[in-house]
């Protein structure tokens, strides 16, 4: 069983009269199971591969797909459930050849699932709630607790949205799913649509050839989380209420949609499977307004797994007459106000250099490029660098580049929410 550690970073001190509290909460998970899960029959898997008729063209990426979905399969630890579907007009489950249910992993079953994928072959349309769907199902003949999907795609689904939202809708709680598009073809707002919901990741594979290395990576993490489900809890005291969540790190993501509320005075944010690593996260109450003097409670974070509480955090209010202290910026909420800010320029100056607008674009990423270069996160800006000239990063101004490579243009919608660590010197992986 992991053990966790929550550490709360804030300036506790409040002008008199100020209601707002924001604190970043650092949730540590260490000593995890490491496959326990697997060997224990709590962990299914289901690898979703594009079989459309544009996974011929060029062929090059049906085969790149068989291959990876082979060292996919490679990478499935012994005693977990898994099945292979293709997805095209419809979903079929390629693997096992029964169609109804999961297999479970070990050497014979990799084998067979192996040698099956070697005949995935392209052809007809794309409808990914089909797909969505028929991994729901066999989810569902399952009694394993974590559930991932990877989902691999390289066009624009081609059936009426809103079924795509209701099957979304119809997965959300049922399985994680990280989602990949390979090529320049598929549209990243779908895909990422997917990932959020489904509380996974969402990126571009740009060329065939790479893959396999994705599909190995994404199995090493999947077979790595040791508990199913965590969950934050935030608890106010009568009078105060929460603003947001908002996960900051390793990713930008607002959690506060998912809240699940308990009683009046506490909500579950939902955080899905955890292995080794540490995530941070942005909570920002509204408490009472105080006389000098005062402190409070003004929110308790507590970090759930499954129903067991296994670690908690305390945020504090203290209101000030001392100008100094309650005007000074914690540096954790300062660094992570400014990466969601970073990733909010990104998205809306991608989408307005799509519509036309070139105006609101350089200002969009030309900020974006300001805060990147700023707060040191480096692989953003490279990124950047390949959508806009960078006149000067200081100030951010920039020119949008008249030879954009469409690839880099998403590679750079697809990453936008990935954050660095405060004055870890870290680089954005990209």
């Amino acid at each position: 069983m992991s053990e966790f550690s929550l550490e709360v970073f804030q300036n506790e001190f409040l002008a008199d009269g100020a209601t707002t509290m924001d604190a970043i909460v650092t949730v540590t998970a260490s000593g995890g199971a490491g496959g326990a899960a697997a060997a224990a029959g709590q962990a299914a898997e289901v690898l979703i591969v594009d079989t459309s008729g544009s996974m011929s063209a060029p062929s090059t990426r049906i085969r790149a797909a068989r291959t990876a979905a082979a060292a996919a399969i490679d990478g499935i630890r012994d005693g977990v459930q898994f099945a292979v579907v293709a997805g095209g007009e419809v979903a079929t489950t390629f693997f096992p050849p029964w169609g109804t249910n999961l297999a479970v992993a070990d050497n014979v079953t990799r084998g067979q699932a192996k040698d099956a994928v070697s005949h995935l072959a392209a052809g007809g349309g794309t409808a990914m709630s089909t797909w969505l769907l028929q991994a729901a199902d066999l989810f569902a003949s399952s009694t394993a607790t974590i559930r991932h999907a990877i989902l691999l795609t390289d066009g624009e689904n081609r059936e009426d949205p809103a079924r795509l939202d209701d099957a979304i809708r119809s997965c959300v709680g049922q399985f994680q799913a990280d989602c990949r598009g390979v090529g320049t073809d598929w549209i990243v707002s779908e895909l990422r649509k997917i990932a959020s919901a489904l509380m996974g990741t969402v990126d571009i594979i740009p060329s065939p050839e790479e893959m396999e290395a994705e599909f190995q990576r994404l199995m090493e993490s999947a077979m790595n989380r040791g508990v199913a489900a965590a969950t934050l809890r935030v608890w106010c005291p009568q009078g105060a209420r929460v603003n947001f969540v908002r996960q900051v790190a390793p990713d930008v993501e607002d959690l506060t949609g998912r809240a699940v509320p308990i009683n009046p005075l506490t909500s579950d944010f939902p955080l899905g499977a955890w292995g080794d690593e540490e995530r941070d996260y942005h909570v920002s109450v509204t408490v009472p307004a105080n006389a000098v003097g005062v402190e409070m409670l003004a929110a308790r974070v507590s970090l759930l797994a499954g129903p067991d509480v296994v670690g908690q955090a305390l945020v504090r209010a203290v209101w000030t007459d001392d100008e100094a202290a309650s005007a000074r910026i914690n540096p954790e909420v300062a660094h992570y106000t400014g990466q969601a800010e970073l990733a909010a320029n990104i998205q809306e100056g991608l989408e307005a250099l799509k519509s036309g607008d070139e105006r609101t674009a350089t200002v969009k990423l030309g900020r974006a490029t300001q805060l990147a270069v700023a707060s040191g996160n480096d692989g953003t800006v490279k990124l950047l660098r390949k959508v806009v000239d960078v006149e000067d990063p200081a100030t951010g101004t920039v020119r949008i580049r008249k030879d954009i490579d469409k690839a880099d243009e998403m590679a750079l919608d697809t990453r936008s929410t990935r954050t660095v660590r405060v004055g870890s010197g870290a680089k954005a992986s990209q």
